[in-house]
């Protein structure tokens, strides 16, 4: 599962939207599955399935009708797409709601049947925007464990999320994009490791605190009210303030993804 992270104008929107084929691609060059996406649109399509940030569902359709609606578009035989169908509102457990209305599901049935909707080609390589915004925790994890069963089966999954911790869990490998250029690329463990270190121990702005981490050599940086101090050794760090320094307030815990962004953007994801 790959991740791909950016704040907003950072080009990770029209990146996804060249690998969907719907941006030319407007310098070097773009494959997928060893195809030109600019001479092998319609191949390429066909081989995908996309999850839009945006619940774009017919909601005057019943669940049941939404999927084989969709199915024409590949021209699945109908025998073969009503098997299929009902093999999906199974595989998202939305059989119960075949024939409900579409507009009268919660947000995270809704998601659950447009995922079911990306599927119904069958896709190698799956696509998703956000595709757990808004939802409350537990349907953010049943669409978690569909996504790793989809992995296991040896679908490619790329997702786009500002839930930096959906992508720590999720994710294989990612990128971090910011003003068109590639940033960072690696496994979540690897990237956090490089640029910040295990761990992280926050405490007050202060010029003593400064002028302490100065004569350490530490790695820091001053985050509005915050000092974050990068280390792979906390416990150390945290000895060296309350002794050396006579500073107590501060607090310790694992380094994150959400660090790793903010020290290379220098900005949250969400801003």
């Amino acid at each position: 599962m790959f991740g791909f992270l950016g704040p907003n104008g950072a080009g990770k929107t029209t990146t996804m939207r060249m690998i969907q084929c719907i941006s030319p691609v407007t310098a070097g060059s773009l494959e997928i599955f060893g195809m030109d996406v600019s001479d092998h649109q319609r191949e390429i399509k066909s081989l995908m399935g996309v999850v839009p940030q945006e619940n774009n569902l017919d909601m005057d359709f019943t669940v049941y009708e939404n999927l084989m609606v969709y199915s024409r578009y590949f021209d699945i035989p109908k025998e073969e797409a009503e098997e299929r169908v009902e093999e999906l509102l199974d595989f998202v457990q939305l059989t119960d709601k075949k024939d409900t209305m579409t507009e009268s599901l919660s947000g995270g049935m809704k998601r659950r049947l447009i995922l079911a909707r990306s599927l119904v080609n069958r896709p190698r390589l799956l696509i998703l925007d956000e595709p757990t915004v808004g939802l409350d925790p537990q349907a953010r994890h049943l669409i978690w464990d569909r996504l790793r069963l989809l992995q296991k089966n040896g679908v490619t999954v790329v997702l786009t999320s500002h839930y930096l911790d959906e992508v720590e869990k999720l994710c294989d490998r990612l990128v971090v994009m910011d003003n068109g250029d590639i940033l960072v690329e690696g496994s979540p463990s690897d990237v956090i490791e490089k640029y910040v270190g295990s761990g992280i121990v926050e405490a007050e702005n202060d010029p003593q605190l400064l002028e302490c981490l100065n004569e350490r050599k530490a790695s820091y940086e001053v985050i509005g009210d915050l000092v974050h101090i990068y280390t792979d050794d906390p416990k150390q760090i945290t000895d060296y303030l309350t002794m050396e320094c006579s500073i107590t307030k501060f607090s310790a815990r694992p380094a994150t993804l959400e660090d790793v962004f903010l020290r290379l953007t220098g900005r949250r994801l969400r801003e």
